[in-house]
């Protein structure tokens, strides 16, 4: 007979135990900081090149827009702001570099806990939660210019735009971790399918909850507020939706054939 030391935490046969689980997510969570920590440190070596590609949409606008009274200069109203600014530049560029680590990370943390058909799936789920993630950030970036516009002219005629550098940054940062943390949630929803919580059959009944969910989703976690970022925002996630529910489908369809009689 096989005694447990009072205090310890037995393990399942053939699994970990709840110490084991938690130095595992340590250890996860430690590789994934490291990942971010270089990737911040890479934003502070270029940082200059950064901020000129951050502010271009802002300068953008303004130089076709005289209208607006702006030059698309950022303005520094304390002594340690332009600090504070280059240290969340490196925070936010960090974060948003060390993504395809934190993704691997997170999966193998999950890995354990998943069957062999699943853990097939490994490498199409870091590709496409990365592939997603940038086009996302790339769209906010996109659309950037134009959700300034709109809240520019919505301030009112006659209204002198001067931005201070750590707003303007939080708010583009916040606009691409928003918009490429929005095009993940897909790739959940084809997680879900493929461990079977949730069945494409039942996602297709409830399109019309799905979508004006997606659509309060957007409108929640767009910083600007605007309805040109929400609708640029909603309109691929609707898309992408439809795109992750087919996936359930084709794979319901090939676990069907592997196993005709439901084994």
């Amino acid at each position: 007979m096989v005694s447990v030391r009072r205090g310890q935490a037995a393990p399942a046969e053939g699994g970990m135990s709840i110490f084991e689980h938690l130095a595992e997510l340590r250890m996860r969570i430690v590789r994934s900081l490291l990942a971010v920590a270089i990737g911040s440190i890479v934003i502070l070596v270029f940082y200059d090149a950064f901020l000129q590609f951050l502010t271009q949409p802002y300068r953008n606008i303004c130089s076709v827009n005289p209208e607006f009274k702006c030059d698309g200069t950022l303005f520094a109203l304390g002594p340690i702001e332009g600090l504070s600014a280059r240290m969340r530049i490196a925070g936010y560029g960090g974060l948003i570099f060390a993504i395809p680590v934190i993704m691997w990370q997170l999966w193998k943390f999950l890995v354990p806990a998943l069957n062999k058909q699943e853990k097939k799936y490994s490498i199409p789920f870091i590709i496409t939660s990365v592939v997603l993630f940038l086009a996302g950030g790339s769209l906010a970036y996109w659309t950037l210019d134009k959700a300034l516009e709109f809240l520019i002219t919505w301030s009112g005629a006659g209204v002198e735009q001067t931005y201070q550098i750590s707003k303007y940054i939080s708010l583009v940062a916040m606009m691409v971790l928003a918009f490429g943390v929005g095009f993940l949630v897909p790739v959940l929803i084809v997680f879900l399918q493929l461990v079977g919580v949730i069945t494409p059959q039942t996602l297709i009944r409830q399109w019309r909850y799905s979508l004006m969910g997606t659509f309060l989703l957007s409108a929640g976690i767009t910083p600007s507020g605007d309805p040109v970022s929400m609708l640029a925002l909603a309109v691929p996630m609707s898309m992408l939706f439809f795109v992750a529910v087919l996936i359930g489908f084709i794979a319901q369809r090939k676990k069907a054939k592997r196993n005709p009689e439901g084994e």
